[in-house]
Parts: C-alpha cells; structure tokens; sequence
C-alpha cells in the first residue's frame, strides 16, 4: 500500500513545483514585452510623463495617484475608489485594460498572453518609486 503511495505524491509534487515556476514571471522578457508599452509610458531613471504617468513605483500606489499627470475621469475615479495597483489588480488590468477602465486615453488592448503579463510585472518591480 505506501509504494502505491509514493507515485501519486511524487506527481503531485511535481505539478505543484511546476505550477510555482510558471507563477513568477521573467522580468528580462518583460523588458521586451515593455516595448509594446513605451510608446505612452517611460519606466526607469530619469522616467517623465508622457501620454500616460510614468510607472515607477506602480506595484502598490493608488490609482491616479502619480503627481503631475493629468489623469482621465474614469482613473481619479478608480483612486476615489480605493483602487490600489497591487500585482493581482495589474495583472487583471493589463489583461483587458477597457474592461477595467472604460472611457479613458488606455487605448492599448491588453495582453492575451498570460506569460507576457506576468513577464511584464516582474519586469515593473524593477523600478521602485
């Protein structure tokens, strides 16, 4: 009986190291997948406001909270709301940013690829505020 054990609890161990791996993005390739970001948004030293806020320091701050940029109605009222771009927030938001944000100057259609989001936030973390 233990030896019939120890295959299905070698598999499941398996899958859930498998499962952890493919949890955590690569933040070199985000810094490729960041490409299809820059043409409204500028990251790292020196970053400026351009169409979009700068996103340096974006894992944690409120929404619409970036000084010196002028945000569209529907982002001060996702700040007003409490919304805080934490990782899972980012990820939904990235996904499909209208669904999120109707209305607003994002006229970027998101990311499909799930390993591309994921590759884009832990390339984000990068750049503290």
């Amino acid at each position: 009986m233990i030896a019939r054990l120890r295959f299905p609890v070698a598999l499941m161990s398996v899958s859930l190291l498998g499962a952890t791996a493919l949890a955590e993005g690569n933040a070199e390739n985000g810094e490729t997948v960041f490409r299809k970001c820059r043409t409204c948004h500028e990251i790292g030293p020196n970053a400026k406001n351009k169409v979009g806020p700068h996103l340096n320091g974006i894992i944690g701050r409120k929404a619409a909270a970036r000084d010196g940029y002028a945000y569209s109605p529907v982002f001060k009222g996702l700040g007003e709301k409490g919304v805080v771009w934490d990782e899972a927030t980012l990820l939904k938001y990235i996904t499909k940013p209208n669904d999120m944000a109707p209305r607003s100057k994002m006229v970027f259609p998101g990311l499909a690829d799930e390993s591309e989001r994921k590759d884009l936030l832990e390339y984000l973390k990068k750049f503290p505020e």
